[in-house]
């Protein structure tokens, strides 16, 4: 089982949060979930509280005139099941702040349904994925992170979680070699940006990236890319995502 909850949250008036705040809000989040943080493969991804907002070097806020948006993902079925059931009730609080809840929308599949519908089935191949990343997105790259979407790092990421918690496994470094070859940057609107953790700061990368894959890429190899694609708007994408970093929606620009 696989699902994304999102919840719709407003404040009645100007709020104040610490910019280090992810880390406290998550910890309490899988307090009340009841899941260990832990694990080189979080089951479950976060967004932090999305939308728009004012900042200085160390507080955000919040405004009443202004809708937010937060997101949890389970990427197994004890993680999913666990969220299914998961209310904030009808506020959510921390560090003194009040955010109402609006409104919860659930989005539930399961592993073996992204694969037979985007694979399985074999559909006519999509070759084109326009993704929004919507908070900053980097890479573990030894004792340095990489800010920047390499489609090599992308993919990577995403079928080491998918292959890590999927009943179907999708091949390994050969399967990586392939995609990189077969998939490049058609286009992109990037920017630098920096998510602040407990102690210290990650630089990230927001903003749209198109993936184009090649017309003489194989359609068995173009739908494994599309699944993993549609797998990252759960799974998130590159280091940190336990902590709001690394989400992505997909956008259509046809």
């Amino acid at each position: 089982m696989l699902i994304r909850s999102t919840w719709i949250l407003s404040v009645s008036e100007s709020t104040i949060l610490p910019r280090s705040y992810n880390l406290e809000l998550t910890k309490q989040i899988h307090q009340q979930l009841g899941l260990e943080m832990g694990g080189d493969k979080p089951a479950v991804s976060y967004s932090g509280i999305i939308g728009s907002y004012s900042k200085t070097k160390e507080f955000l806020t919040f405004y009443p005139d202004e809708f937010y948006q937060l997101s949890l993902c389970g990427l197994q079925d004890i993680a999913s099941k666990t969220i299914s059931h998961f209310n904030f009730a009808d506020s959510l609080e921390l560090f003194g702040a009040k955010f109402n809840i609006i409104n919860r929308e659930d989005e539930i599949t399961s592993y073996e349904e992204l694969y037979t519908t985007l694979v399985g089935n074999e559909p006519e191949p999509s070759r084109r994925f326009d993704l929004q990343f919507i908070t900053p997105t980097a890479f573990a790259q030894g004792a340095t992170n990489l800010p920047v979407p390499v489609p090599t790092l992308m993919f990577r990421s995403w079928l080491e979680r998918w292959n890590h918690f999927a009943p179907v496994y999708l091949g390994g470094d050969e399967l990586i070699a392939y995609l990189s070859n077969a998939v490049m940057i058609k286009n992109h609107k990037i920017q630098t940006r920096t998510w602040q953790l407990h102690k210290g700061f990650v630089n990230g990368f927001v903003g749209d990236v198109t993936l184009q894959v090649f017309n003489r890429a194989d359609p068995l190899l173009a739908n494994v890319a599309n699944l993993l694609v549609q797998y990252a708007r759960f799974a998130g994408t590159g280091m940190k995502t336990r902590l709001g970093m690394g989400q992505m929606q997909l956008t259509d620009k046809n």
